[in-house]
Formats: C-alpha cells, sequence, structure tokens
C-alpha cells in the first residue's frame, strides 16, 4: 500500500534506516502517514520507498549531521556510543525536541555499560524529550548465527541447547518505537520488551523446522567447539560468538561470563511483553519463524 506522508507533521530523522529494524521503523511511520528522513553513509545504495527523504550522514562524524537534522522535530537514535554526546547536541541545536533511543535490554539486566548506557545517559541529560526502548533478545539473530547452517545442512551448532530466553519478533519492536514517537505521552518512558514464548534453543529449532516443512538436527557441541564453528562461518555470528558462549561479557572483557544458561531463568518484573506495554499481543516464535521460512531455505512451493 502507497503512503501518503503530510508534510505538515512532525519530521521525523530515523538512524540505522537501511538496517533491518531501521527499515521497518520507516515503514510503519509511512504507514501512519509521517514523512520520514534516513541517515545513510551511502544514501544512493539505501533502496528505501520513493517516499523517504534519504540524506548523507554518519554518526561516527557528527560534522556531517547538520542538513539531516534541519527541520525535524523527532530522531530515533542508534548506539554510537563514542559520538553520543555531540550527536545529542546536534540534535538540540538543529531543533529536535524528541529522541527515541533504540537500547538493549542488556542494560536492565545490568550488563551494558560501555555501548548502549553511554547513549541512554547522554539523551536523558540533554533536556529534550526522550524515550528509551531495550529490546530483549532479537529473533532474527536466529538467522544470523543459525541461518547458513540451516540453509546449506539442515543443522544448527548449539553448545546450551537447554538455555531458555524470550526472543522477540522485530515487527514488535518496531511497533513500541512507532508508538513512542506518535503518542506524546509515552515520553519518559524506559520499555524493556521481550516477546512472549519462553523457549529452549531447542524449542526455537523444532519451531524453525516446523515452518521450514524439514527435519534441521541439533549438533550439541562445547563452547570451544561452537567458537570456531562460528568463526569459521563469519559474520554476525563470528564477531557475536566469544560473549554468546560464555568466553567473554557483554563489554568485552575476557573470562567473565555475563549471560545465563539455565533451563528456566528466573522471571523480573522489569521485563515486559508488547501486552503490557502495547496492550496487545505479542507475536509468537512460531509465527516469526514462518514469516522468515523462506529466509531459512524453505523450498518454493
Amino acid at each position: 500500500m502507497k503512503s501518503h506522508s503530510d508534510s505538515s507533521l512532525p519530521l521525523t530523522v530515523v538512524t540505522g534506516a537501511t538496517g533491518t529494524l531501521g527499515r521497518c521503523v520507516v515503514d510503519g511511520l509511512l504507514s501512519s502517514g509521517r514523512p520520514v528522513r534516513a541517515v545513510s553513509r551511502q544514501p544512493r545504495q539505501s533502496e528505501l520507498p520513493p517516499a523517504v527523504e534519504v540524506v548523507a550522514g554518519d554518526l561516527h562524524e557528527p560534522s556531517t549531521l547538520g542538513t539531516a537534522f534541519e527541520t525535524a522535530q523527532a530522531l530515533v537514535l542508534i548506539a554510537v556510543p563514542d559520538s553520543a554526546v555531540e550527536v545529542v547536541a546536534c540534535a538540540r541545536a538543529a531543533g529536535i525536541e524528541h529522541i527515541v533511543v533504540v537500547s538493549s535490554a542488556a542494560v536492565t539486566a545490568g550488563h551494558d555499560t560501555t555501548y548502549n548506557l553511554p547513549v541512554e545517559r547522554a539523551v536523558q541529560a540533554s533536556g529534550l524529550d526522550w524515550s528509551i526502548v531495550r529490546p530483549g533478545e532479537f529473533a532474527s539473530n536466529a538467522l544470523l548465527i543459525w541461518g547458513p547452517s540451516i540453509r546449506s545442512g539442515r543443522r544448527v551448532v548449539e553448545p546450551f541447547p537447554d538455555q531458555a530466553g524470550n526472543p522477540i519478533h522485530e515487527q514488535d519492536i518496531v511497533d513500541v518505537i512507532v508508538a513512542d514517537l506518535l503518542d506524546p505521552d509515552r515520553r519518559g518512558r524506559v520499555d524493556t520488551i521481550i516477546g512472549p514464548d519462553t523457549l529452549t534453543k531447542r524449542e526455537q529449532v523444532a519451531l524453525i523446522a516446523a515452518a521450514v516443512g524439514a527435519g534441521i538436527a541439533l549438533d550439541e557441541v562445547t563452547p570451544q567447539q561452537a567458537l570456531r564453528f562460528y568463526r569459521e562461518q563469519g559474520g554476525f555470528a563470528a564477531d557475536n560468538a566469544d560473549w554468546l558462549y560464555g568466553l567473554t561479557s557483554y563489554d568485552g572483557v575476557e573470562g567473565v561470563a555475563d549471560e545465563p544458561h539455565e533451563a528456566k531463568p528466573e522471571s523480573d518484573g522489569a521485563y515486559l511483553t508488547l501486552a503490557e506495554v502495547l496492550g496487545r499481543p505479542g507475536r509468537s516464535y512460531a509465527q516469526w519463524a514462518r514469516d522468515h521460512a523462506f529466509d531459512f531455505g524453505k523450498p518454493a512451493d
């Protein structure tokens, strides 16, 4: 459906707009009729909808953001901690009134003190209106970690198959971000959001297999074996394997693990489902798996 944005409505600047989450935020704003400006280091390669104004800019280089922030009222900000204070100052100078920070549940858990937390603090100290969204485990991490081996050999390599979590559909995260942008009453909120289902890795693999319509072998290995496998695989899995498998902390401290690997983690009232944040049910992991079945190599009908 084609979106018709109203230029009289507040303009929102979206950073990270070419990423999986950012693209969905852009679509959500467009479907609400809101004008959107996307910031990209390579605007000509953004492949965003024609209704989106795409401008050059780099959060690592705040001096490049002046044009991107002009005439905007709201900003969706992803984490670049080293330049956060300067970026927020630039936004304020340009007249931006409200910043929605896309952070991480690792801040709520106390694991993230050097990456997302400094960005949150810079925004909260700015004097601007703010909202903070802290997603838990992205369901889409399964595509980045398990996707290559599922597509090539219907196989998952996992050292902690009975570790449980509440992976969240990326669209649920987007719904909270967009709600924060559209509803002034949601300003000043910090929402740590998780998916509605508590599932072990083993159960997640089974739901992906059901969506794909094919068996997927789960190879239980040691953390060291998993580390070697995913380093060889490369990409997101290689970049995050040390932390995922307990060899470093979230903040990168070697020999310190902060991710629990028990089968049933303790519940915590700080972690909220979409039903608790927006008043409507979150999307199930089974739905997420069906939504991405072809990304995992489901054969065409």
